[in-house]
């Protein structure tokens, strides 16, 4: 897998783990790796009696031997309960088994830091082992009782936090939706406003045009009262004379025709002034029902957007110390057994779920597995893997044997 696809695959899993705490966390990685087959094992070159160059295996469960080119699979084992005392001299160890009738067996080490090293590891690691068998303290038992006080102290201030979290989310996408609809009833009202503005453009617009008409009406009838004058005139002096007459008859009819054709004109100004007249009408009426509809929306929006604080809380945000305050100091056994047991039905219920996402992710990752980069311990893993074997049953199956038996392998190895 590239770095790209672990960091989508992290990112996935964190995003869905969200909200633990770091010990609750620290606590899962540790049950997982515990499993692990060289998880907590320090290794240390040695030679046992023959020569033999070995690796010298220390972690919680005993000492184990390896050979140098498997870490895996240990050739024996020796847990700590049957270990009763570990000394060093130079560089030679000895191991005193708890069983009196076993031979103390040996080995040597590289340097004398390293049998240092070696020394302490195995006191701590037995240490650790025989406390961990032994009965609590009664120390112990109240420092226990106290963390699980404060563990339950820290989940109800953990969900105390989560539902105020909860509530501050709702109110704040309560004021959010609120600020859009104002913005929206805003561009609302800004849309009917340039609408009634536009309204009245045209309106004054036709205005003028009517005007302009009628204007134009008045000059074509005044023409047309000019040319009837004109033709009076010339039938009063048409009489004189024959030919004036003629002449006068022909620019009476042609004066008649001028007149017809204003007298066309002048209606169909007419007609254009009273068109014009209508659409004044129609746009005034569409600008009174714009005005009525930007009065409409305005009375709607009543509040503005200093009326929505940005930290505003619904009423039922606030908290009292009184409502959390809890005595943790009742020691009955019966609800603390009902507590741990719904622990437990949780612990598994997640467990469950963890180990289900874990095979997804070891399904994913076999099959993205090149056979070119793989290390001889990825050979030795796949192959204890098809066996079915693993570090506790491998453990189990070396401590089936005696110790006496375990210490003359060991020897001739």
């Amino acid at each position: 897998m590239t770095a790209e696809m672990w960091e989508e695959r992290i990112t996935s899993c964190y995003a869905e783990h969200r909200g633990r705490t770091r010990e609750d966390a620290e606590m899962e990685y540790l049950k997982i790796a515990q499993d692990l087959e060289m998880y907590g094992i320090n290794y240390f070159p040695i030679r046992n009696k023959k020569g033999t160059d070995l690796l010298l295996g220390v972690d919680a469960l005993g000492l184990h031997i390896y050979d140098p080119d498997n870490k895996l699979t240990p050739k024996c084992s020796f847990p700590w309960n049957e270990i009763r005392n570990i000394s060093y001299s130079d560089r030679e160890f000895a191991i005193k088994p708890l069983d009196k009738k076993t031979d103390v067996f040996k080995f040597n080490s590289s340097k004398l830091k390293v049998n240092k090293l070696i020394l302490q590891l195995c006191m701590g690691n037995h240490d650790l082992f025989l406390r961990r068998r032994r009965v609590d303290s009664l120390e112990v038992q109240q420092m226990k009782a106290q963390a699980r006080e404060e563990r339950a102290r820290k989940r109800v201030e953990r969900q105390r936090l989560e539902r105020e979290k909860h509530l501050r989310e709702v109110a704040e996408r309560a004021r959010d939706d609120l600020e859009r609809r104002l913005i929206q009833l805003q561009d609302e009202a800004h849309m009917a406003n340039d609408a009634l503005l536009r309204s009245e453009e045209t309106a004054d617009l036709l205005a003028e045009k009517a005007q302009i008409a009628e204007e134009e009406a008045t000059l074509l009838s005044q023409k047309a009262s000019e040319a009837e004058a004109e033709m009076q005139r010339i039938k009063v002096t048409a009489i004189r004379s024959e030919e004036e007459r003629r002449m006068m008859e022909q620019k009476m009819l042609e004066a008649e025709m001028m007149a017809l054709k204003m007298a066309d004109e002048s209606e169909r100004r007419a007609m254009e002034a009273d068109q014009l007249k209508q659409d004044l009408q129609e746009a005034r009426d569409s600008e009174r029902r714009a005005k009525h509809k930007l009065l409409e929306i305005t009375s709607k929006s009543t509040y503005s957007p200093s009326a929505v604080p940005g930290d505003a809380m619904p009423p039922d945000l606030s908290f009292s110390r009184e409502n959390l305050s809890f005595d943790f100091k009742d020691t009955d056994m019966k609800r603390l057994s009902m507590e741990i047991e719904k622990e437990k039905v949780e612990y598994m219920e997640k467990s469950k779920h963890l180990q289900e996402q874990l095979n997804e992710l070891k399904t994913e990752i076999e099959s993205l597995k090149l056979k070119e980069r793989e290390t001889p311990l990825d050979i030795l893993h796949n192959e204890n893997t098809e066996k079915g074997t693993s570090k506790h049953s491998n453990f189990k199956k070396l401590t089936l044997q005696s110790t006496k038996t375990r210490v003359a392998y060991f020897e001739e190895l």
